[in-house]
Protein backbone atom coordinates (compact mmCIF):
# COMPACT_ATOMS: atom_id res chain seq x y z
CA UNK A 1 0.00 0.00 0.00
CA UNK A 2 3.00 2.30 0.44
CA UNK A 3 3.90 1.64 -3.19
CA UNK A 4 0.23 2.04 -4.10
CA UNK A 5 0.09 5.56 -2.65
CA UNK A 6 3.24 6.68 -4.46
CA UNK A 7 2.02 5.37 -7.83
CA UNK A 8 -1.47 6.82 -7.41
CA UNK A 9 -0.03 10.26 -6.66
CA UNK A 10 1.54 10.51 -10.10
CA UNK A 11 -1.89 10.22 -11.70
CA UNK A 12 -3.02 13.46 -10.01
CA UNK A 13 -0.13 15.55 -11.30
CA UNK A 14 -0.09 14.08 -14.80
CA UNK A 15 -3.89 13.96 -14.96
CA UNK A 16 -4.26 17.66 -14.19
CA UNK A 17 -1.89 18.44 -17.08
CA UNK A 18 -3.94 16.47 -19.61
CA UNK A 19 -7.51 16.40 -18.28
CA UNK A 20 -8.68 19.21 -20.58
CA UNK A 21 -7.10 17.68 -23.71
CA UNK A 22 -9.16 14.48 -23.88
CA UNK A 23 -12.53 13.34 -22.52
CA UNK A 24 -12.38 11.34 -19.28
CA UNK A 25 -14.30 8.47 -20.89
CA UNK A 26 -11.92 8.19 -23.85
CA UNK A 27 -8.81 8.41 -21.67
CA UNK A 28 -10.06 5.74 -19.31
CA UNK A 29 -11.23 3.48 -22.13
CA UNK A 30 -7.66 3.47 -23.43
CA UNK A 31 -6.40 3.02 -19.89
CA UNK A 32 -8.50 -0.08 -19.25
CA UNK A 33 -7.55 -1.65 -22.59
CA UNK A 34 -3.80 -1.18 -22.03
CA UNK A 35 -3.97 -2.18 -18.37
CA UNK A 36 -6.05 -5.23 -19.27
CA UNK A 37 -3.49 -6.30 -21.86
CA UNK A 38 -0.65 -5.97 -19.34
CA UNK A 39 -2.50 -7.97 -16.69
CA UNK A 40 -3.58 -10.60 -19.26
CA UNK A 41 0.09 -11.24 -20.06
CA UNK A 42 0.80 -11.52 -16.33
CA UNK A 43 -2.04 -14.00 -15.88
CA UNK A 44 -0.86 -16.10 -18.84
CA UNK A 45 2.68 -16.15 -17.43
CA UNK A 46 1.63 -17.11 -13.90
CA UNK A 47 -1.58 -18.72 -12.71
CA UNK A 48 -3.73 -18.77 -15.84
CA UNK A 49 -7.52 -18.44 -15.60
CA UNK A 50 -8.59 -20.53 -12.62
CA UNK A 51 -11.89 -22.38 -12.35
CA UNK A 52 -12.96 -20.16 -9.46
CA UNK A 53 -12.33 -17.03 -11.50
CA UNK A 54 -14.70 -18.13 -14.26
CA UNK A 55 -17.63 -18.43 -11.87
CA UNK A 56 -20.13 -15.63 -11.31
CA UNK A 57 -18.74 -13.11 -13.83
CA UNK A 58 -21.28 -10.55 -12.58
CA UNK A 59 -18.83 -9.88 -9.74
CA UNK A 60 -16.39 -8.29 -12.17
CA UNK A 61 -19.09 -6.06 -13.61
CA UNK A 62 -19.84 -4.70 -10.13
CA UNK A 63 -16.21 -4.19 -9.16
CA UNK A 64 -15.24 -2.87 -12.58
CA UNK A 65 -18.18 -0.49 -12.50
CA UNK A 66 -17.10 0.93 -9.15
CA UNK A 67 -13.59 1.57 -10.41
CA UNK A 68 -14.84 2.94 -13.75
CA UNK A 69 -16.96 5.51 -11.91
CA UNK A 70 -13.98 6.47 -9.79
CA UNK A 71 -11.56 6.92 -12.67
CA UNK A 72 -13.93 8.83 -14.95
CA UNK A 73 -14.94 11.23 -12.17
CA UNK A 74 -11.31 11.65 -11.12
CA UNK A 75 -10.31 13.04 -14.50
CA UNK A 76 -13.53 15.04 -14.75
CA UNK A 77 -12.65 16.63 -11.40
CA UNK A 78 -9.04 17.29 -12.39
CA UNK A 79 -10.27 19.60 -15.15
CA UNK A 80 -10.64 22.29 -12.48
CA UNK A 81 -9.26 20.91 -9.18
CA UNK A 82 -5.61 21.38 -8.27
CA UNK A 83 -3.63 18.14 -7.85
CA UNK A 84 -2.94 18.61 -4.13
CA UNK A 85 -6.59 19.49 -3.43
CA UNK A 86 -7.78 16.44 -5.37
CA UNK A 87 -5.32 14.27 -3.45
CA UNK A 88 -6.72 15.68 -0.22
CA UNK A 89 -10.22 14.66 -1.30
CA UNK A 90 -8.80 11.18 -1.91
CA UNK A 91 -7.70 11.02 1.72
CA UNK A 92 -11.35 11.09 2.80
CA UNK A 93 -11.75 7.55 1.45
CA UNK A 94 -10.52 5.80 4.64
CA UNK A 95 -13.40 7.31 6.64
CA UNK A 96 -15.89 6.27 3.99
CA UNK A 97 -14.25 2.84 3.60
CA UNK A 98 -14.51 2.27 7.36
CA UNK A 99 -18.26 2.87 7.11
CA UNK A 100 -18.66 0.49 4.18
CA UNK A 101 -16.40 -2.05 5.91
CA UNK A 102 -18.75 -2.10 8.89
CA UNK A 103 -21.91 -2.26 6.77
CA UNK A 104 -20.71 -5.05 4.48
CA UNK A 105 -18.20 -7.00 6.58
CA UNK A 106 -18.93 -5.88 10.14
CA UNK A 107 -15.33 -4.73 10.48
CA UNK A 108 -14.99 -2.84 13.74
CA UNK A 109 -12.88 0.26 14.31
CA UNK A 110 -10.97 0.80 17.55
CA UNK A 111 -10.91 4.11 19.38
CA UNK A 112 -7.40 4.83 18.11
CA UNK A 113 -8.38 4.08 14.52
CA UNK A 114 -11.43 6.33 14.85
CA UNK A 115 -9.22 9.11 16.22
CA UNK A 116 -6.76 8.62 13.36
CA UNK A 117 -9.54 8.72 10.76
CA UNK A 118 -10.88 11.93 12.33
CA UNK A 119 -7.43 13.56 12.29
CA UNK A 120 -6.94 12.52 8.67
CA UNK A 121 -10.32 13.92 7.68
CA UNK A 122 -9.52 17.24 9.39
CA UNK A 123 -6.20 17.37 7.54
CA UNK A 124 -7.95 16.67 4.26
CA UNK A 125 -10.53 19.40 4.85
CA UNK A 126 -7.70 21.78 5.81
CA UNK A 127 -6.13 21.27 2.39
CA UNK A 128 -9.41 21.21 0.43
CA UNK A 129 -10.53 24.56 1.89
CA UNK A 130 -6.94 25.92 1.84
CA UNK A 131 -7.01 26.66 5.59
CA UNK A 132 -9.80 29.20 5.01
CA UNK A 133 -12.22 28.87 7.96
CA UNK A 134 -14.73 31.21 6.32
CA UNK A 135 -14.77 29.05 3.19
CA UNK A 136 -15.26 25.96 5.35
CA UNK A 137 -18.17 27.60 7.19
CA UNK A 138 -19.77 28.45 3.84
CA UNK A 139 -18.80 24.96 2.61
CA UNK A 140 -17.35 26.41 -0.58
CA UNK A 141 -16.19 23.30 -2.36
CA UNK A 142 -14.89 23.63 -5.90
CA UNK A 143 -16.78 21.79 -8.63
CA UNK A 144 -13.79 19.60 -9.39
CA UNK A 145 -13.40 18.55 -5.77
CA UNK A 146 -17.14 17.83 -5.45
CA UNK A 147 -17.18 15.67 -8.60
CA UNK A 148 -14.12 13.77 -7.49
CA UNK A 149 -15.59 13.19 -4.02
CA UNK A 150 -18.40 11.17 -5.62
CA UNK A 151 -15.76 9.08 -7.34
CA UNK A 152 -13.96 8.54 -4.04
CA UNK A 153 -17.16 7.15 -2.50
CA UNK A 154 -17.17 4.58 -5.29
CA UNK A 155 -13.50 3.78 -4.62
CA UNK A 156 -14.14 3.36 -0.89
CA UNK A 157 -17.00 0.93 -1.58
CA UNK A 158 -14.74 -1.08 -3.89
CA UNK A 159 -12.32 -2.00 -1.07
CA UNK A 160 -14.69 -4.09 1.11
CA UNK A 161 -16.47 -5.40 -1.98
CA UNK A 162 -13.23 -7.08 -3.11
CA UNK A 163 -13.13 -9.16 0.06
CA UNK A 164 -16.87 -9.82 -0.08
CA UNK A 165 -16.88 -11.04 -3.70
CA UNK A 166 -13.50 -12.79 -3.92
CA UNK A 167 -13.79 -16.58 -3.96
CA UNK A 168 -10.16 -17.50 -3.61
CA UNK A 169 -8.92 -16.25 -6.98
CA UNK A 170 -5.33 -14.95 -7.19
CA UNK A 171 -5.13 -11.16 -7.07
CA UNK A 172 -3.81 -10.90 -10.64
CA UNK A 173 -6.70 -12.99 -12.05
CA UNK A 174 -9.28 -11.07 -10.05
CA UNK A 175 -7.74 -7.84 -11.34
CA UNK A 176 -8.08 -8.99 -14.96
CA UNK A 177 -11.77 -9.69 -14.47
CA UNK A 178 -12.26 -6.29 -12.87
CA UNK A 179 -10.49 -4.54 -15.76
CA UNK A 180 -12.57 -6.37 -18.37
CA UNK A 181 -15.79 -5.52 -16.54
CA UNK A 182 -14.85 -1.88 -16.02
CA UNK A 183 -13.56 -1.45 -19.55
CA UNK A 184 -16.76 -2.84 -21.05
CA UNK A 185 -18.89 -0.45 -18.99
CA UNK A 186 -16.75 2.56 -19.96
CA UNK A 187 -17.07 1.68 -23.66
CA UNK A 188 -20.84 1.40 -23.31
CA UNK A 189 -20.99 4.74 -21.51
CA UNK A 190 -18.51 6.72 -23.60
CA UNK A 191 -18.36 5.08 -27.02
CA UNK A 192 -19.08 8.40 -28.75
CA UNK A 193 -16.09 10.02 -27.01
CA UNK A 194 -13.88 7.04 -27.86
CA UNK A 195 -14.81 7.08 -31.56
CA UNK A 196 -14.75 10.87 -31.74
CA UNK A 197 -11.20 11.23 -30.36
CA UNK A 198 -8.42 11.92 -32.86
CA UNK A 199 -5.95 9.59 -31.18
CA UNK A 200 -3.07 10.34 -33.55
CA UNK A 201 -3.32 14.08 -32.90
CA UNK A 202 -3.19 13.92 -29.10
CA UNK A 203 -0.34 15.89 -27.46
CA UNK A 204 2.55 13.85 -26.03
CA UNK A 205 1.56 14.64 -22.43
CA UNK A 206 -1.78 12.90 -22.97
CA UNK A 207 -0.08 9.71 -24.19
CA UNK A 208 2.39 9.90 -21.31
CA UNK A 209 -0.55 10.17 -18.92
CA UNK A 210 -2.43 7.31 -20.58
CA UNK A 211 0.58 5.00 -20.44
CA UNK A 212 1.39 5.95 -16.86
CA UNK A 213 -2.13 5.49 -15.52
CA UNK A 214 -2.53 2.27 -17.52
CA UNK A 215 0.62 0.53 -16.31
CA UNK A 216 1.67 2.19 -13.04
CA UNK A 217 -1.62 3.59 -11.75
CA UNK A 218 -3.91 0.78 -12.98
CA UNK A 219 -2.23 -2.56 -13.64
CA UNK A 220 0.15 -2.33 -10.70
CA UNK A 221 -2.15 -0.57 -8.24
CA UNK A 222 -5.10 -2.89 -8.99
CA UNK A 223 -3.00 -5.89 -8.00
CA UNK A 224 -1.53 -4.11 -4.97
CA UNK A 225 -4.95 -2.94 -3.74
CA UNK A 226 -6.60 -6.33 -4.18
CA UNK A 227 -3.67 -8.09 -2.49
CA UNK A 228 -3.93 -5.73 0.49
CA UNK A 229 -7.75 -5.77 0.61
CA UNK A 230 -7.71 -9.53 1.21
CA UNK A 231 -5.30 -9.17 4.14
CA UNK A 232 -6.14 -5.90 5.91
CA UNK A 233 -9.31 -4.20 7.21
CA UNK A 234 -10.81 -1.78 4.68
CA UNK A 235 -10.04 1.33 6.75
CA UNK A 236 -6.41 0.28 7.20
CA UNK A 237 -5.99 -0.42 3.48
CA UNK A 238 -7.21 3.03 2.61
CA UNK A 239 -5.14 4.60 5.42
CA UNK A 240 -2.18 4.67 3.07
CA UNK A 241 -4.05 7.20 0.95
CA UNK A 242 -3.13 9.73 3.64
CA UNK A 243 0.34 9.80 2.11
CA UNK A 244 -1.00 10.74 -1.32
CA UNK A 245 -0.96 14.56 -0.84
CA UNK A 246 2.66 14.35 0.29
CA UNK A 247 3.59 12.27 -2.74
CA UNK A 248 1.69 14.69 -5.01
CA UNK A 249 3.67 17.62 -3.62
CA UNK A 250 6.89 15.79 -4.51
CA UNK A 251 5.50 15.05 -7.99
CA UNK A 252 4.56 18.71 -8.45
CA UNK A 253 8.04 19.85 -7.44
CA UNK A 254 9.64 17.29 -9.77
CA UNK A 255 7.44 18.47 -12.67
CA UNK A 256 8.22 22.13 -11.97
CA UNK A 257 4.68 23.02 -10.92
CA UNK A 258 5.62 24.64 -7.60
CA UNK A 259 4.47 23.85 -4.06
CA UNK A 260 1.35 24.74 -2.07
CA UNK A 261 1.43 27.46 0.58
CA UNK A 262 3.04 26.74 3.94
CA UNK A 263 -0.28 26.94 5.81
CA UNK A 264 -1.77 24.25 3.55
CA UNK A 265 1.18 21.99 4.39
CA UNK A 266 -0.16 21.89 7.97
CA UNK A 267 -3.11 19.86 6.72
CA UNK A 268 -0.77 17.49 4.94
CA UNK A 269 1.07 17.03 8.23
CA UNK A 270 -2.16 15.96 9.93
CA UNK A 271 -2.74 13.31 7.28
CA UNK A 272 0.72 11.88 7.95
CA UNK A 273 -0.04 11.78 11.69
CA UNK A 274 -3.26 9.92 10.90
CA UNK A 275 -1.32 7.36 8.88
CA UNK A 276 1.09 6.77 11.78
CA UNK A 277 -1.78 6.14 14.19
CA UNK A 278 -3.53 3.78 11.80
CA UNK A 279 -0.45 1.69 11.08
CA UNK A 280 0.40 0.92 14.68
CA UNK A 281 -0.31 -2.72 15.50
CA UNK A 282 -3.89 -3.02 16.71
CA UNK A 283 -6.60 -5.67 16.65
CA UNK A 284 -9.36 -4.08 14.58
CA UNK A 285 -11.06 -6.93 12.75
CA UNK A 286 -13.49 -9.22 14.53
Amino acid sequence: MLTFSALVAGAFSLGSMSANMISPAALNAARFVIAGAVIAVAVAATTGITREAARAPWRYVILGGLFAVYFVLMFEGLKTAQPVSAAAVFTLTPVIAAGFGWLLLRQKTTLRMALALAIGAIGALWVIFRADIAALQRFEVGRGEAVYLIGCVSHALYTPMVRKLNRGEPAVVFTLGTLIGGGALIFIYGWRDVLGTNWLALPPIVWITILYVSVAASSATFVLLQFASLRLPSAKVMAYTYLTPSWVILWEVALGNGTPSTIVLGGVGLTILALYLLLRNDQVLT
